[in-house]
């Protein structure tokens, strides 16, 4: 396999697996960050157990607000400088893609539940969808570097 390194085929090879994994890290990200601009038309505050019993305004604005931290930090820890961080952080957003999907079938039944649209689906699960494609990807990654 050292052998192989020195080949500018091998290298173009390796980087392009990476970077495919990184879009689809990526578009799976700016599903679940682009579902929450939705979240707002379709007023996933009353439905959250976090907010749903506070004020219409006040849960609104809880719901808006504290995604600012969260995605500041979604983003510093997904794009850290420590391999380590980033790694296991990339994993936590895909992993968060399929519960997210999860949480949004089983709050579906809920009467204040707005998410049917067509759109809000894809975001949703499509997001699920790329999480899941990443979570693979890695997986078969880690297999190959960590072959006896």
């Amino acid at each position: 396999m050292e052998l192989f390194k020195n080949f500018s085929l091998f290298r173009i090879l390796i980087t392009g697996k990476q970077k495919m994994k990184n879009i689809i890290f990526y578009l799976g990200m700016g599903t679940l960050f682009t579902h929450e601009l939705d979240a707002m038309f379709n007023h996933e505050w009353r439905i959250l157990p976090l907010t749903s019993w506070l004020p219409e305004e006040t849960g609104m604005l809880v719901f808006l607000f504290f995604h600012v931290p969260l995605f500041a930090g979604l983003i510093a820890l997904v794009a850290s400088k420590h391999d380590r961080i980033r790694f296991r952080s990339r994993i936590g957003v895909s992993a968060f893609l399929l519960f997210h999907a999860a949480l949004h079938a089983f709050f579906g039944g809920n009467p204040a539940y707005e998410f049917f649209s067509l759109s809000s689906s894809i975001l949703i699960y499509g997001g699920a969808l790329l999480g899941s494609i990443h979570l693979l990807l890695e997986y078969i990654n880690q297999r190959s570097v960590h072959k006896p």
